[in-house]
């Protein structure tokens, strides 16, 4: 067996037979680091070894496990398939494990076996963690190891139903020379568990640490390999943390799903709007209510803006939740369109809760929050405002809008504001004033009361 040195970029794993500054796939300085690659024949082992026809293929009913946590069903597509390979990341201390934990325990006592193989802590931590989350399933095995030849023997000798790593940026293979967490260890470990997932139809789970950007740690590669990936995420000093699918092979990558982190474990949330709009101001210049779709559910958010005129020559513009450009572009629109004077004013435009808005039907709800702010107006606590606004200052219609009505319905609302183009999608419901308008003036005028 022949071995080779190459260099492999740490932040995106262009590889280079000899050592580069700087790297050319993704223009990182001193990124490279030497890797040790064993040229191995490896046989082809395929189920098809020949081309077949489509038709010709038998459909399988894919088999799909509940997880006893129906925020995270629905996140999953409706529940975990059985031979997927899942990535979970998010920010240290986030909950990440205890979500784990608890599927275990779940799904353990649907007669399922699960091996909790943890690569940060030992069998009594884990203990101590599963005393105080009421964890007592029989058929939860824990075991700490981080050679992946070892777990990938352990995993065929117990041949459990679903397998956790805990984390993958601490499992190692000692065929190469680099440290666990490196570029070629994260990406050979992966690409083990991918086949052992496959090949012995077992689900296995990865804990997969978070960078300060906020991605997935280790090679872009790593999201490619997983058949799910899903981002854990949360504010430091809130108790909900929200899951977000953004690849699913299995399902939607729209849907969201809110939980509660309490002394007990984590608490799915059924209403997220309501929990959103917990607190809320009431009849306050500057805020408004708007219905973001997350997937196949609307939730209702709440949007705040404080315009004030600046003591400096440059204004400054701030958002959080909200992306900074977007912003800019719809005061100009105010500017151009409405004939609002905000060149001389600060801007601070915030979606409350901790929530993430990046989808268009914000628009007319962040132009009403900032207008509101900068007349000095308050909108009323029972209207909701939703529609795309253009450049030239008019109201775009907007998708699933009767959705969007009927949930704001259900939490007290008496009145909407929405894109004059969805009144025909859109049927008559009784105790709530809809009103469809063309720009951004007429829904000011009705917002703002003239």
């Amino acid at each position: 067996m022949k071995a080779k040195t190459v260099f492999v970029c740490n932040e995106c794993g262009y590889e280079s037979p000899k050592w580069m500054g700087k790297c050319p796939g993704c223009g990182s300085w001193n990124s490279f680091v030497e890797e040790l690659v064993h040229n191995t024949q490896t046989q082809n082992t395929t189920s098809l070894s020949h081309p077949v026809k489509l038709k010709s293929i038998g459909t399988v009913n894919e088999e799909r496990y509940k997880t006893g946590l129906g925020e995270l069903d629905r996140v999953l597509g409706g529940g975990v398939v059985k031979g997927s390979l899942v990535l979970v990341g998010g920010d240290p201390g986030i909950g990440k494990s205890t979500l784990l934990l608890q599927i275990s325990n779940s799904i353990g006592k649907q007669n399922k076996t699960i091996l909790y193989i943890s690569g940060e802590e030992s069998e009594k931590q884990i203990k101590m963690r599963a005393s105080r989350l009421n964890i007592d399933s029989e058929n939860l095995y824990i075991v700490s190891e981080t050679n992946i030849d070892t777990i990938e023997k352990f995993i065929a000798d117990m041949n459990p139903d679903i397998a956790i790593i805990d984390s993958i940026q601490t499992v190692y293979k000692t065929e190469l020379t680099s440290t666990p967490g490196s570029v070629s260890q994260v990406r050979e470990a992966t690409g083990i568990l991918m086949r052992i997932a496959k090949t012995m139809d077992i689900t296995i789970f990865i804990v997969g640490h978070v960078t300060k950007e906020g991605a997935i740690a280790g090679p872009r590669v790593l999201e490619h390999m997983v058949d799910t990936v899903l981002y854990f995420e949360g504010e430091r000093y809130h108790t909900y943390r929200i899951l977000r699918a953004v690849k699913n092979r299995f399902g939607s990558t729209n849907e969201i799903g809110v939980f509660e982190m309490r002394d007990t474990g984590l608490v799915e949330i059924l209403n997220p709007s309501e929990l959103m709009l917990t607190g809320r101001p009431v009849d306050v210049p500057g805020t408004v209510v708007i219905p973001s779709m997350e997937g196949t559910r609307p939730v209702l958010v709440e949007l705040q803006a404080l315009v004030s005129h600046t003591n400096f020559g440059l204004p400054r513009r701030m958002t959080t939740g909200i992306d900074y450009n977007r912003v800019v572009l719809l005061m100009a629109v105010l500017e151009k369109r409405v004939g609002m004077q905000l060149q001389a004013c600060d801007a601070y435009v915030n979606a409350a809760g901790g929530m993430k808005i990046d989808e268009p039907a914000a628009d007319l709800g962040i132009i009403c929050a900032i207008a509101s702010s900068f007349k000095n107006k308050k909108i009323s606590s029972k209207m909701v405002v939703m529609g795309e606004v253009g450049l030239t200052g008019e109201v775009r219609g907007i998708s699933l809008i009767e959705n969007r009505v009927r949930e704001a319905y259900k939490l007290g609302f008496k009145s909407a504001i929405i894109p004059k183009d969805n009144l025909k999608n859109i049927k008559p419901i009784s105790g709530i004033n809809i009103q469809g308008v063309e720009n951004v003036y007429e829904a000011l005028d009705i917002a703002l009361g003239g």
